[in-house]
């Protein structure tokens, strides 16, 4: 048991530092291969009904995870082996380091003007239409998306791996992106894209909390985070989404939320920390920092606590063997 634990937290700290130093490949990404699967079953199971939609969510997600369930429990016996295949899945989930270069990316477009490079970078952090915006709104959509990206791409996964090893890094990773690919309110997903939508907000919401948690800790202005999460944080058609972007809010003084273009429709989005400014393109570096912060916090914050509910039940069997003899 406390190699167990022991070899997870070894595991995801080198699967953490992989992230940092090689972030992901342009091509061969497990993600992407994952992706690719997802729409052949898709392409089969596609109707325009919820139950479909679920069906699609199982097999998928559920696949995913008892895939690696079995890899991991292939490798019971051997600790190093194992340790090896959290490392790798840990780095395989992460996306940290990939969500900073595409925000500096689109930020030193929109530092020099050249706001064609910066739409055309745009789509790589999310969805909204770049050719609706402007060079405040960009930096604005950027900021938001790293807030929210932090939490999807890097925390969540961390939370969910200290709970399920990497059944539960895989499969957080799984439902995570069924999301980004049927989980929204277009015609051809609005029905089929509802139960990964769900399960979505629902595997997000622990990994949600500890991310506006640590950009209270982490953030420049502890006081105007945490005062925008508790005012504003709720008011976002997200569940996960309003306390995290709210709290990244707060935290740099800029004002998020508004007006928006995704998917071939307008939304009108509550405003968050609205006594502040817009955010500026130099907020953008600002949010990748606090995101980096954040995350490191992340990774110390589940493996402690992984290691601390080792040592928990280790004791709690000790006291009940002595106690049965």
């Amino acid at each position: 048991m406390r190699g167990e634990h022991a070899g997870y937290a070894c595991g995801a700290v080198l699967g953490y530092l992989g992230d940092l130093i090689a972030a992901d490949p342009r091509r061969g990404h497990p993600v992407a291969a994952f992706g690719r699967a997802a729409g052949a079953v898709e392409r089969r199971l596609w109707r325009d009904h919820r139950g479909h939609g679920t069906a699609h969510t199982l097999v998928c997600a559920g696949g995913a995870a008892v895939g690696a369930a079995l890899l991991e429990r292939a490798l019971r016996d051997r600790p190093g082996a194992r340790t090896a295949l959290t490392a790798a899945a840990t780095w395989a989930v992460l996306g940290g380091t990939s969500l900073g270069r595409e925000a500096r990316a689109v930020g030193g477009a929109l530092a020099v003007g050249d706001l064609d490079v910066a739409r055309e970078r745009l789509p790589h952090l999310c969805g909204r239409d770049p050719q609706s915006l402007d060079g405040p709104q960009m930096a604005r959509a950027v900021v938001e998306s790293v807030a929210e990206n932090t939490s999807d791409a890097v925390v969540g996964a961390l939370v969910w791996g200290a709970l399920g090893g990497v059944p539960g890094l895989v499969a957080f990773r799984a439902v995570n992106t069924l999301d980004a690919m049927v989980g929204h309110k277009s015609p051809r997903y609005r029905r089929f894209g509802w139960a990964a939508a769900r399960l979505d907000d629902v595997a997000g919401w622990p990994g949600a909390r500890l991310t506006a948690a640590l950009a209270v800790l982490a953030g420049p202005d502890r006081r105007g985070a945490l005062r925008a999460w508790r005012a504003d944080g709720g008011a976002h058609p997200s569940p996960n989404a309003g306390p995290v972007e709210a709290s990244f809010a707060g935290a740099l003084g800029v004002r998020l939320g508004g007006t928006l273009a995704y998917g071939g429709r307008v939304e009108h989005r509550p405003v968050l920390n609205g006594g502040a400014l817009p955010p500026q393109v130099p907020d953008i570096e600002r949010a990748v920092r606090l995101s980096r912060r954040v995350g490191l916090l992340a990774l110390g914050v589940t493996v402690a606590g992984r290691l601390v509910a080792g040592t928990v039940r280790r004791r709690s069997l000790r006291g009940n063997g002595r106690r049965t003899r």
